[in-house]
């Protein structure tokens, strides 16, 4: 097969980045999808830089692409997001993430999540974690010692009123233990595999997400612990996510989600 599948996800990943970066700034067009959402023209032009890459080393593979839907069919499945943030980037932001993530049968075995403007990939292969620059490879340790912890605000709100993103960032007990983000890209998802936030939450199901597959593998493989937001398997139950660097930021912040349901 000649390159591995962990090459070829952080392969993938860069050549979706590298689209990314040189279209920032640009005039660029939107595609509607509905409910305020929308995709512009470096989405789809990194999408279809991913999906060259990925099918020229493996044509026998499916993909699932946020832009283009899915093609093939294979238990080998490509997930693709080309632009996690597309609102931060339509407004000249940074903050945005190019993901891809290799689903074979049930489990991710290979994911990379790229931040095109830091020049970093975070990435696995199933045998740890780590983030790529200029071509070397330094492990990811999480650790939740910023108390920094992103929680997504962007609807759908499946298990409101029990659950509410708004409210659990006024309570009290949350305030005196973290400090609330908002980043509104899934780039804050890998940051907790590199200790670079203590946690991350949100609600809705994510099962198959092209959004979230790429982080979670880096997360999982990086010792992080991960559970769905009323600390159940992940994509059971309520759904939702809960990634925390350890097991006391685990339990402190299902907690404070818990008090929502009683």
């Amino acid at each position: 097969m000649g390159m591995t599948d962990g090459d070829l996800a952080v392969a993938a990943a860069e050549a979706g980045a590298a689209v990314v970066r040189a279209k920032h700034g640009t005039e660029l067009e939107r595609f509607g999808k509905g409910g305020g959402d929308f995709a512009t023209s470096a989405d789809v032009e990194a999408e279809r830089a991913i999906l060259d890459v990925l099918r020229a080393a493996r044509p026998d593979d499916a993909v699932l692409g946020e832009e283009t839907g899915r093609t093939g069919d294979a238990d080998r499945t490509w997930l693709v997001d080309p632009l996690c943030g597309t609102l931060n980037y339509a407004v000249r932001s940074m903050l945005v993430a190019v993901n891809v993530a290799l689903r074979d049968g049930g489990a991710v075995t290979a994911a990379a999540s790229a931040d095109p403007f830091a020049g970093e990939v975070f990435w696995t292969a199933g045998d740890g974690a780590y983030v790529r620059r200029d071509g070397v490879d330094e492990p990811l340790t999480p650790t939740a010692d910023s108390r920094l912890v992103d929680v997504n605000l962007d609807p759908p709100f499946p298990n409101a009123p029990a659950f509410q993103a708004t409210r659990l960032l006024g309570d009290p007990g949350f305030g005196a233990r973290f400090r609330p983000r908002v980043l509104s890209t899934t780039l804050a998802v890998a940051w907790v595999a590199a200790g670079r936030r203590a946690a991350y939450l949100t609600d809705g199901d994510l099962r198959d997400s092209v959004h979230f597959a790429a982080g979670l593998a880096v997360c999982r493989a990086a010792g992080c612990i991960v559970t769905g937001l009323r600390g159940q398997p992940l994509h059971t139950g309520v759904g939702g996510l809960l990634v925390a660097a350890d097991t006391q930021t685990h339990a402190a912040l299902l907690s404070l989600v818990e008090a929502g349901w009683s």
